[in-house]
């Protein structure tokens, strides 16, 4: 598509489209029922819009008779140039869909960068994958073990912070893992093979599991009311329930000492996990700081 006849469009028509994009690109299937509900529009409006994303991008979208929906076409080519922070808070969060213009902002502001972006194709099959509920073949990269093939099936983002993972079951060690999407290259939906019962996200304990914790002021912080203050504390205590599959990531992120006696020092400590025993089992408990089982903190690592 050219950017001569995107911009004869009118923008909510360019908005519309650039929806269609998302949803096929990212979720690997849209219907016209999708732009009606979406954009509040009449289906004989929808029906001109999808005509038009097709003559407009020649191979981006095809049309499956029998799911009834549109599919991804065999040469898509992304029309819309859309960062990919939008992208992320559009499939986890749900807005951001309309087209990728520079808007002014409210108010000056500065937020702290990523260390890196996944690459929105390898997104696009990771996501796919997981709308479909179906297995990905991939080449990954991991640090402890190099340059590896693997099957896996996916069901859910993380974000630790600085990078992004995607939860998934690993064919290869027969466990539910992490793998971090920058890593991945060269993957390929596996269209033919089915999804067995104990590869679903109802079979990962670490993902079903909720953990209650409870942070407190760092008992070595001079000014705790500060700190209450800072994290919205109740008579002194933050309660947070996580999943045991991201405990690990938001304790490090955060900076929360996990050791018993709250034997660590720094100025980045602000907060102490008041019982270290209620991530005990927890997988990646491991990131967390000063955190160490009875068994060794090294046992049972689940995450590349």
């Amino acid at each position: 598509m050219s950017h001569e006849k995107l911009a004869d469009l009118t923008q909510p028509q360019r908005d519309r489209l650039a929806f269609v994009e998302l949803r096929v690109r990212f979720i690997g299937e849209m219907r016209r029922q999708d732009l009606v509900t979406r954009f509040g529009i009449q289906s004989a409006a929808a029906s001109r819009d999808l005509a038009l994303y097709k003559e407009l991008a020649p191979g981006n979208i095809d049309y499956d008779a029998k799911g009834k929906s549109y599919v991804l076409g065999p040469s898509f080519q992304p029309v819309f140039d859309f960062p990919p922070e939008r992208v992320l808070s559009w499939l986890t969060q749900g807005f951001g869909d309309g087209e990728p213009m520079r808007l002014k902002a409210w108010v000056a502001s500065e937020s702290p960068s990523r260390l890196t972006h996944p690459d929105l194709d390898i997104l696009a099959h990771v996501t796919r994958a997981i709308h479909q509920e179906g297995p990905l073949s991939i080449e990954y990269h991991s640090i402890s073990s190099g340059r590896t093939e693997r099957e896996i099936v996916p069901f859910a983002l993380i974000d630790n912070g600085l990078r992004w993972h995607v939860r998934a079951f690993d064919r290869k060690s027969h466990d539910f893992r992490d793998f971090v999407i920058t890593r991945i290259k060269g993957p390929v939906i596996l269209k033919d093979q089915s999804v067995a019962l104990h590869e679903m996200s109802d079979q990962d304990i670490q993902w079903t599991r909720i953990v209650e914790l409870e942070l407190v002021p760092h008992p070595d912080q001079p000014w705790p009311e500060i700190t209450e203050m800072d994290y919205g504390m109740q008579d002194g205590v933050l309660h947070m329930k996580l999943r045991a599959a991201t405990a690990g990531y938001v304790l490090r992120k955060w900076s929360v000492d996990c050791s018993p006696d709250h034997s660590l020092r720094g100025p980045e400590y602000r907060l102490w996990l008041k019982d270290h025993l209620a991530i005990y089992g927890v997988r990646n408990a491991v990131l967390a700081p000063g955190y160490a089982s009875a068994e060794g903190a090294e046992a049972g690592v689940a995450f590349d």
